[in-house]
């Protein structure tokens, strides 16, 4: 969620560089320790292949959990001259005028509409509760999974998940079994969209990109793995379903990434009041 160098959940399984991504090739460590390909590049999975599906998915969502877990070093930023402008596919920052959706799905947003604007609102708000801590407690894992995903993707990767998020796994990160920080610990794992872009909408399909900045860390005086920033490209192909776009499969890669600013971190005090003090938001044109 979140999600360095190696982070929220497609190309080949296995191999990825940073806490929610990687830009082509890149790898990753993976719980047991083995590697290959996760996510890569934007390559879609090959559509019916359920199994491969599965593998993404799994993958995509332990990408927080597996920089905070394996960090490798510090962060990889590159400068840049004139930034190019949008491109015909992007969507406007501004708000439409059309009111955010009021539905919910259990703490999922839903009632997104038939079009473009609702397939991007939808991505986004999907983006941001894959990458919540929600995602390191078996049962809300499992319901944000059953809402956000077709039956069949999601039936496809509650069990690899489940064995992904191992006892081991979440002791690793400092959580104990159920998912928790150590008492006077924040665990911080969010997914901030800065923006959308809607690649292909046609019929009963989409595919979304949704560029974020991720939170991944845990916030108190023993902490060894302060929160960290991340910045990825998160892709979502959508299928309208039910009166509701669900995600059929998604992937990520890194960047774009400014170059790092010059104001001083924050107290890990500051860093879990903030958390605490400070709610997310329903993403809607």
């Amino acid at each position: 969620m979140s999600f360095g160098d190696e982070h929220g959940h497609g190309g080949d399984p296995g191999r990825t560089d940073d806490g929610f991504g990687g830009t082509g090739q890149t790898r990753t460590r993976l719980p047991d320790g083995r590697g290959g390909d996760s996510y890569g590049g934007p390559r879609r999975p090959a559509r019916g292949s359920r199994s491969l599906i599965t593998v993404v998915g799994v993958v995509v969502l332990l990408i927080a959990a597996i920089a905070f877990a394996n960090r490798g070093g510090g962060d990889d930023a590159s400068g840049g001259g004139k930034g190019a402008a949008p491109g015909p596919g992007a969507d406007p920052t501004a708000a439409t005028g059309v009111r955010p959706v009021t539905g919910k799905n259990g703490e999922v947003p839903s009632g997104f509409a038939r079009n473009e604007q609702g397939a991007a609102s939808a991505a986004a708000n999907y983006a941001v509760a894959l990458g919540s801590d929600g995602m390191f407690r078996q049962d809300s894992r499992h319901g944000i999974v059953d809402t956000v995903y077709t039956p069949e993707a999601a039936a496809e990767l509650k069990g690899p998940q489940d064995a992904a998020y191992s006892t081991a796994f979440l002791q690793k990160l400092g959580l104990d079994a159920d998912g928790n920080p150590p008492q006077g610990s924040t665990f911080v794992t969010r997914t901030v969209p800065i923006g959308t872009k809607v690649e292909k909408l046609s019929g009963d399909t989409a595919k979304v990109s949704v560029w974020y900045m991720g939170l991944i860390g845990m916030s108190g005086p023993d902490s060894t793995n302060p929160v960290r920033t991340t910045w990825k490209t998160w892709s979502f192909d959508l299928r309208w379903l039910n009166n509701e776009w669900k995600i059929t499969a998604d992937a990520q890669k890194d960047g774009p990434a400014p170059v790092p600013g010059d104001v001083a971190a924050s107290t890990a005090d500051e860093i879990s009041k903030a958390v605490e003090q400070f709610g997310g938001f329903t993403y809607a044109r």
